[in-house]
């Protein structure tokens, strides 16, 4: 009896956090997301092996308040600044550019990302829904520091 009870709550939490998460939409839907409803948007650029921006994805973007306001008022985007793969937006194809043997940065990365021209990791980027960049935050965001930023700019 002890065990499936036990069971029984282990799967309620897994579903409650399995249903819970900030909904990503892709840089080539945006154009019509837009069209149809016109939000903010917020681009969080990260790498795999930045341990600020993974604690960020498993702490500030968990949190209930944070994802309910992204879900509802934004158009939340996250790009791997390593990513190999092209990217069309805004009638322009962005490309993975190498630096080195095995490392490199997408040049939307740091169309988005840079800041006095440098790129750090983690950046949170709002684009107003004419994609200008209106507030760049670079750095760990704490989801308290998101949630007034988010509440700002909507």
């Amino acid at each position: 009896m002890y065990k499936s009870v036990v069971i029984l709550l282990v799967s309620l939490v897994s579903a409650e956090f399995s249903f819970s998460q900030v909904k990503q939409v892709k840089f080539e839907e945006l154009d019509s997301l837009q069209a149809v409803q016109p939000r903010p948007v917020v681009v969080f650029l990260h790498t795999a092996w930045c341990k600020f921006c993974n604690t960020m994805k498993n702490t500030t973007f968990k949190n209930k308040e944070v994802e309910d306001l992204l879900n509802k008022k934004f158009y939340f985007l996250a790009l791997d600044v390593e990513q190999k793969n092209a990217i069309a937006f805004r009638g322009h194809s962005f490309k993975y550019k190498p630096n080195g043997t095995t490392t490199g940065v997408h040049e939307l990365a740091e169309q988005l990302g840079s800041i006095e021209g440098e790129l750090a990791y983690p950046t949170l980027s709002f684009l107003n829904p004419g994609y200008e960049i209106i507030y760049q935050r670079a750095g760990f965001v704490p989801a308290k520091e998101l949630l007034g930023i988010l509440k700002k700019l909507n």
